[in-house]
């Protein structure tokens, strides 16, 4: 069975975009329902989808953080190039970590980090993440258990220089947060087992603006945009993103 590839989308044809970031190992069906909603209320929303995600784990492990990065770049210079003067950036996990270094790269009008991580988790942590990943791809493209064991064993065998790189990121955009002066609201799911969850703290703490706001979710995991809680999530972000100063 052949796994479809997840693609960028855009969706409304508002004056106001957003622009919506996925995760690691993600792709742009974790932001797809709340592009959905925001379309409804009159946004324009684009999900850029990084490379080497979606597709064969094998892949994966040869992009880095670089590679995502210019992704993300490309994805607010597109809503640039459709005339959208005035960008906001909602992102989960990673993509609230580039939704962040974008707050002090580019303007943006304001910021949406959803459980994202400015502590940094072992590489043994977040190599079990690509682990499980891969035997997940591995399964939906039907390969039988023994195929899947074979083929996982030659995978663990490729080194994982993105885990290093992935870190450095995280370290790094830490020490910049005090240099966006963008509102901000954080979004943290108070059963994330995936992030050190005071990370929401930190950001909160950080960020130089009297517009900021940080909520937590009773109900939700890491991925909050997909979890029971989303619902309140799309109402809760809808309305951060009317209190900001729009020109149109």
């Amino acid at each position: 069975m052949r796994v479809v590839a997840p693609k960028p989308f855009t969706f409304g044809n508002g004056n106001r975009a957003v622009l919506l970031l996925h995760g690691f190992t993600g792709n742009t069906a974790d932001v797809r329902m709340m592009a959905r909603f925001l379309e409804t209320k009159g946004y324009t929303c684009h999900a850029p989808q990084y490379k080497g995600h979606g597709v064969p784990p094998e892949e994966l492990v040869h992009t880095g953080p670089e590679d995502w990065w210019k992704d993300v770049m490309e994805g607010y210079e597109f809503l640039k190039n459709k005339g959208h003067k005035e960008i906001a950036v909602a992102g989960l996990s990673l993509g609230g970590v580039f939704s962040l270094k974008l707050g002090y790269t580019v303007p943006v009008k304001g910021i949406v980090p959803m459980c994202a991580p400015m502590y940094i988790k072992s590489e043994e942590v977040m190599y079990e993440g690509i682990l499980s990943y891969a035997r997940e791809y591995k399964r939906l493209e039907g390969k039988t258990e023994d195929q899947i064991e074979q083929e996982m064993e030659e995978f663990q065998k490729t080194p994982m220089n993105t885990l290093k790189a992935l870190q450095e990121l995280i370290a790094d955009v830490r020490n910049h947060v005090d240099m966006i002066y963008s509102p901000t609201f954080v979004v943290q799911a108070r059963h994330d087992h995936m992030i050190n969850t005071d990370s929401a703290n930190i950001i909160f703490n950080e960020v130089e603006n009297d517009l900021k706001k940080l909520k937590w979710y009773e109900e939700s995991g890491h991925v909050i945009t997909l979890d029971k809680e989303r619902d309140q999530l799309h109402e809760d972000v809808y309305e951060f993103l009317e209190k900001l100063d729009w020109e149109e």
